[in-house]
């Protein structure tokens, strides 16, 4: 029997709108979903991959979606001395065809979400509102959000105000306000009548 030959991984940059915050793009799909680490041991529980980049002394966050990491690294270090570095090392664990996260994520997350409460039963007109305004976020703001490295999640609706959260590169990114403000609030104020404001909250 003929041994498989595994196409080689290829990995490429991509800056994000946060400068402390670059996105490895890979050929290969990663984590269909999101997973956004904040704190090695949430990595080390969940993730292989997480757990080990942050092992790694300039790493400060990693957030992998789809086929791209976009890590977060420590202010102190410069991207011409760590870029390199990180780059092979992502490529060298994905072309071992190591795990990145373990069965059970998505899950345990969503559990997380609803202890939170973030779920928590909207009534009547107001249930109607919430959908709308997430599947909003969901059609036109996660797409552009996902291209730059990063993440945004509905967390809840109050009397008029949406708060949302922002995680991988829009976390702590300068631009991430201005684009909150200008593009995300300017649209659900025009389809959604009832939304006055939309605020973030960083993962």
């Amino acid at each position: 029997m003929e041994a498989t030959v595994k196409s080689p991984v290829m990995i490429y940059t991509e800056q994000t709108p946060n400068p402390e915050s670059l996105k490895f793009v890979t050929n290969k799909m990663l984590y269909r979903g999101t997973a956004d680490f904040r704190e090695a041991d949430l990595a080390k529980e969940w993730s292989p991959l997480a757990a080990f980049l942050f092992d790694l002394p300039y790493v400060k966050g990693i957030y992998i979606c789809n086929n791209f990491v976009t890590v977060t690294k420590e202010f102190n270090f410069s991207w011409e001395d760590i870029m390199l570095k990180l780059k092979e090392e992502i490529k060298a664990y994905v072309q071992e065809d190591k795990v990145i996260l373990k069965e059970g994520f998505a899950e345990a997350m969503a559990k997380i979400e609803e202890e939170k409460g973030v779920g928590y039963e909207y009534t009547g007109e107001e249930a109607e509102l919430v959908k709308k305004i997430k599947d909003l976020i969901d059609t036109y703001v996660k797409p552009a959000v996902e291209m730059d490295g990063g993440n945004i999640e509905f967390k809840s609706f109050d009397q008029g105000k949406v708060t949302v959260e922002l995680q991988g590169s829009c976390s702590g990114c300068p631009s991430s306000s201005v684009t909150l403000k200008a593009g995300i609030e300017g649209m659900l104020k025009r389809m959604v009548p009832e939304v006055t404001e939309v605020v973030a909250q960083m993962g």
